[in-house]
């Protein structure tokens, strides 16, 4: 049964939203008559403020795969309620693509409610099969994922975003399992990303596109795109930024332009109470889409739509997008794929991580505001922000706020992961990490990092209990690892991935994740009557023993008083402590 469009607005229709600037871009053509046969649900809603569900979506593209052979259907994965997950393939080449071909993997729906990649993916589809467009497919093969988290999709409604303009249904931000698909590019703990992981590595993308709608600050732009190391910033793969730098962006930005848009750099306000205070990059987290395509060396773009913009214009921004990388990838597709082969590589001695928002602003940038007022509100009691509506024929000047690594770490030759931690491999392996697997048990010598006090989160996040560490402390050991176990080196175009996933200080680590915690249990125990009289026996054999203890009472009267502290001091110092506590059980091989 089809899905019907509401034919009024909801109670709370959003009147509380500012007003959106005038706007009749010539993307509008781009548009079918209701009468078209093939016109998309979004197109026939009068005002162009709906899309459809996950069941009428599915049969209309099962429609266009049957009416043309230009497209075909490729289910890659099963949500958790049991909701197929599939892609949407636009070529020439037939059931085998020709890998010689660039590719161009656009993906919708991660973040249900911001759908505008699957309305502007039917649109464009629509056209390539029937409207003259399919001299886009001549150089170039296109894969449409329209919605990846399909359970998110369908838990729908008309009060999912109350930031976002239309449509006036949407999907919900989280999974069925309550979990945020773009925070696990990394982790890859939820069938949706693990197949999403699967479909990439049997495509190989030369372009790789997440669609997203942003919220926030109110600006002129309409639709905004960003990549790690845009504007010659660090980057791990600096190659790529270079040619997303030099080639994409300019040939993107006047594209979109000629056809109404106003496109910018992705950005973040620093403060929501000034508007004016400056604006970041965000982080660099490789949990993001953008983040992971740096460290895997995939070119990655996060685009983030205005949210306050009609989603007409946002969906008509997104085909003009595509349209446009697909026609960039055909004429420039070599160049960046030689800019791939540059990245992958590299293998860096030192990998900075643990990226924070710089103090101090590196630059300025003119930004294309939206005027607004301030008023005293008698809900918050403070100033609050009152959008007007209306472009600020000014340009704004405003400081902008880079990052920089907190922590570097050093690349080893190689990581050993015990048979036990299957999960752990089973994840390096859907990264594609290349891994050498013991046949036999094998003694090597290895470096163990004793952890340094580290730190339990107060609150669950992502459905993990996440773990910080800030200091480690190696220790050289002959290590026997059982048959099952995994040597992962590092000399490989991954080597970077694997040490941000395998370092226990990397925030964005399995360990960080809280995805180890075995290693903070400590096994056997001693009883004070025992303890006491073997302490008074090791300070009276070693000396030295007992100057360093009494310089600790000496220097910290917290110890000092604590009997239970003081005993454990001793404790740990005997050969019945368990050695095995807050020793990381994944080894590093030193590069010789």
């Amino acid at each position: 049964m089809s899905q019907t469009p509401p034919t009024s607005k909801a109670p709370w229709d959003q009147a509380f939203l500012p007003p959106a600037p005038q706007w009749q871009g010539a993307s509008q053509a781009l548009l079918r008559d209701r009468a078209d046969p093939w016109v998309t649900a979004f197109e026939a809603d009068p005002d162009h403020d709906f899309s459809p569900n996950y069941v009428d979506t599915r049969q209309w593209f099962d429609k266009l795969d049957a009416a043309s052979p230009l497209i075909r259907i490729e289910p890659f994965g099963v949500s958790p309620q049991g909701r197929e997950i599939y892609a949407v393939i636009a070529s020439k080449d037939g059931a085998t693509l020709d890998p010689k071909k660039p590719l161009l993997l656009v993906q919708a729906g991660i973040h249900p409610g911001e759908i505008d990649g699957k309305d502007a993916g039917m649109m464009l589809l629509r056209d390539i099969a029937f409207n003259g467009k399919a001299g886009l497919l001549d150089k170039v093969n296109l894969v449409l994922i329209p919605i990846l988290s399909v359970d998110g999709h369908e838990r729908a409604g008309a009060y999912s975003r109350p930031n976002q303009r239309g449509p006036r249904i949407q999907g919900w931000r989280n999974t069925a399992t309550n979990q945020n698909l773009n925070r696990d590019f990394l982790k890859l703990d939820q069938p949706e990303m693990q197949a999403l992981k699967r479909l990439q590595a049997k495509y190989h993308a030369d372009l790789y596109v997440d669609v997203h709608v942003t919220d926030g600050m109110d600006y002129q732009y309409d639709v905004t795109y960003g990549y790690n190391g845009e504007d010659g910033v660090w980057s791990r793969s600096p190659a790529i930024a270079k040619w997303l730098d030099n080639t994409f962006k300019p040939a993107m930005n006047h594209s979109l332009e000629a056809e109404g848009h106003i496109p910018g750099e992705l950005v973040f306000g620093v403060d929501e109470q000034n508007p004016k205070a400056g604006l970041s990059d965000g982080g660099l987290g490789e949990r993001y889409s953008n983040g992971w395509g740096s460290a895997a060396h995939v070119p990655t773009i996060l685009i983030e739509n205005h949210s306050l913009k009609p989603h007409a214009q946002r969906v008509l921004g997104t085909y003009v997008f595509i349209e446009t990388a697909l026609k960039l990838l055909a004429e420039k597709g070599g160049d960046l794929r030689q800019a791939i082969i540059a990245d992958r590589a590299l293998r860096p001695t030192e990998i900075p991580t643990n990226f924070v928002a710089d103090d101090k602003p590196t630059t300025t940038r003119a930004f294309k505001g939206i005027l607004y007022e301030t008023y005293d509100s008698p809900a918050s009691g403070r100033a609050e922000i009152r959008w007007l509506g209306q472009p600020d024929p000014k340009p704004w000047t405003l400081p902008f706020y880079g990052s920089h690594p907190s922590l570097i770490l050093t690349r080893p030759a190689a990581y050993w992961v015990p048979r036990y931690r299957s999960d752990l491999i089973e994840r390096l392996k859907l990264h594609g990490v290349q891994m050498e697997m013991l046949s036999a048990p094998k003694t090597v010598s290895v470096q163990m990092l004793r952890l340094d006090e580290p730190k339990i989160a107060t609150r669950a996040n992502e459905g993990h209990v996440q773990i910080s560490i800030d200091k480690v402390t190696p220790e050289t050991r002959d290590w026997t690892f059982p048959a099952g176990s995994v040597r992962v080196p590092t000399d490989q175009p991954l080597g970077d991935l694997a040490v941000l996933l395998l370092e226990p200080q990397s925030s964005e680590s399995f360990f960080a994740w809280g995805m180890v915690p075995e290693v903070l249990s400590r096994v056997e125990y001693i009883e004070g009557y025992a303890i006491a009289p073997l302490a008074e026996t090791m300070m009276a054999a070693d000396p030295k023993l007992k100057a360093e203890f009494e310089a600790k009472l000496a220097a910290d009267p917290k110890f000092a008083a604590n009997p239970e502290a003081r005993l454990s001091w001793f404790y740990r110092r005997t050969p019945f402590y368990d050695d095995h506590y807050l020793l990381y059980p994944i080894a590093r091989e030193s590069a010789s």
